[in-house]
């Protein structure tokens, strides 16, 4: 059975360097790899807590990104930096699932176009272990674009380029193969941090 990876970007942009990393993850994966490209970012309301309660009957957009979660196995975000934070279109699609189970373990790597971005980066890594989800630490976790707006294809074909999207899959499949945060089963931080 493959590995079932859902790669979520942070941007809306039709042609965002962030997406095309993870179209790119599509084409890199091996075998062993299904990945779906979560696409409804744009759909999702504002978050409420007024809709999100027991016995509410949520927005199906909300419904939708639950259900996508839950049936991973790994996520794969790509997000960029927007004003040193997370881009408000993917914290809003974090916050609709702070109160659900979907995320609780849910090993989840980060990789984005610039090195220019670490504000981003580190936010969403705290937010996401708030969540309980264990963010896997990857060597290198900027896929290296330069500035140049390349796509899916072109992202594939780079060997360097290649070699930090399969990497990180490879990060992906080691934790779901142990079920355990690389720093131990408690924590998804390494000791020192």
């Amino acid at each position: 059975m493959p590995l079932r990876v859902l790669a979520v970007t942070g941007s809306l942009r039709a042609r965002s360097s962030n997406t095309e990393i993870l179209r790119a993850a599509a084409i890199v994966a091996p075998d062993e790899f299904a990945v779906e490209l979560y696409d409804s970012l744009a759909e999702l309301p504002h978050f409420n807590p007024d809709l999100d309660h027991m016995g509410s009957v949520l927005p199906d957009p909300v419904v939708k990104l639950r259900g996508s979660v839950a049936g991973v196995d790994v996520l794969l975000v790509s997000s960029p930096e927007y004003a040193h934070g997370v881009p408000g279109s993917l914290k809003n699609a974090l916050d609709w699932l702070v109160s659900g189970p979907e995320m609780i373990d849910k090993p989840v790597a980060l990789l984005n176009g610039s090195g220019r971005s670490v504000h981003a980066p580190a936010a969403l890594a705290e937010i996401l272990r708030t969540m309980s989800a264990r963010v896997i630490p990857l060597d290198k976790p900027v896929v290296p674009l330069g500035g140049r707006r390349l796509e899916a294809a072109d992202i594939a074909g780079d060997p360097e380029l290649r070699r930090v999207i399969v990497d990180a899959l490879e990060a992906l499949r080691t934790s779901a193969r142990s079920g355990t945060s690389p720093w131990g089963a408690s924590s998804s931080m390494p000791p020192s941090a």
